[in-house]
C-alpha cells in the first residue's frame, strides 16, 4: 500500500531483521558493485563510508528544526553543470516548485552531517507531470548553495547520472531511508527486466520512505532510482525502477546536468 506526500510514497511496513546485522557485514554488501565480492540481496544499515554521504532523506521544510522521524522519501546528488541537482522519484515531489521541501545528505540518528539543504526547483517529465505514468516515474530538483556559498555537489560529492545501461550487466548497490528508521540501508545485487520501460531488483526490507533510492553500479553511476512500477513496489521485498532512457536523458539535461 502506497502512501502519499505529496502524490504518493511508498509501502508501509516495519523493517525484518536483516536490517540489524553486524557492521562487517554492512562493508561486504556495500562492497559488492565494486569489486564482485560479498553476498547478494542481503540488506543491512548503511556504513558511515563517504560515498553514502551522497545519499540522503527529504523532510518537509517544517520539519528541519526536528528531524528525527519526519523523513519521507530518499534522493541522491548527481553530477551536473551547477554542482547542485539531486535524483528522487517524481511521486516524491508536487510540481515544479520546490518549496517547502528540503534533502539532508548522510541523515543518520535525528542529525544533519553534512547540513540541511533546501530545493529550489524540480524538475518532472511530462509523462508524470501529464499522466502520473509510472513509466515517468523519476525527477530532478536542484538545491541552494548552503550559509557558507557552497554547493551540495562541493560538499559530499556526486555520482554519475548514465542513462541507456543494459539492465543487469553488473550488480547495483540500492541505499535509502525507510521511515520507520533514522538510519539509511542497503543492499545489493543484480537487477533484472519486468518489462521494457521498468526494471526490478530483489532486496529485501525496502519499505515506505525508500522511494527515490539511487541503483549505483560499480563505476558510481545511477542506473535507476527506486519507483516506477506500483510507485517501487507493493511488497519491501521487490523494488522497482524506471529505465532511464531518452525520457530521463531529456530530463537530466533540462535539470543542468
Amino acid at each position: 500500500m502506497n502512501r502519499t506526500r505529496p502524490q504518493g510514497n511508498r509501502r508501509f511496513a516495519l523493517l525484518g531483521a536483516t536490517v540489524l546485522m553486524a557492521g562487517s557485514c554492512v562493508l561486504a554488501s556495500a562492497a559488492v558493485a565494486d569489486d564482485g565480492a560479498g553476498p547478494l540481496g542481503v540488506t543491512v544499515v548503511a556504513s558511515g563510508a563517504a560515498a553514502a554521504a551522497r545519499v540522503g532523506a527529504l523532510f518537509d521544510a517544517d520539519d528541519a528544526g526536528k528531524l528525527a522521524g519526519a523523513h519521507f522519501c530518499t534522493a541522491s546528488v548527481v553530477q551536473s553543470e551547477g554542482r547542485n541537482l539531486i535524483v528522487t522519484a517524481a511521486h516524491c515531489l508536487g510540481g515544479d516548485d520546490g518549496s517547502g521541501v528540503v534533502f539532508v545528505p548522510g541523515y543518520r540518528d535525528g542529525k544533519a552531517p553534512y547540513g540541511v539543504w533546501k530545493v529550489q526547483k524540480n524538475f518532472l517529465p511530462d509523462g508524470w507531470s501529464k499522466e502520473q505514468s509510472e513509466d515517468s516515474d523519476l525527477a530532478f530538483a536542484t538545491l541552494a548553495p548552503n550559509a557558507a556559498h557552497k554547493n551540495i555537489q562541493d560538499v559530499v560529492g556526486a555520482n554519475l547520472f548514465a542513462t541507456g545501461t543494459t539492465t543487469g550487466a553488473s550488480p547495483v548497490t540500492v541505499t535509502g531511508y525507510p521511515d520507520t528508521s533514522d538510519r539509511s540501508i542497503t543492499c545489493t545485487n543484480r537487477p533484472s527486466v519486468h518489462s521494457g520501460t521498468q526494471q526490478r531488483i530483489d532486496c529485501p526490507s525496502f519499505s515506505a520512505g525508500t522511494s527515490g533510492s539511487p541503483w549505483v553500479n560499480g563505476h558510481h553511476e545511477v542506473v535507476g532510482v527506486l519507483g516506477g512500477h506500483e510507485q517501487g513496489g507493493d511488497t519491501d521485498d521487490v523494488s522497482y525502477s524506471v529505465v532511464l532512457g531518452k525520457e530521463a536523458a531529456e530530463l537530466y539535461r533540462d535539470a543542468g546536468g
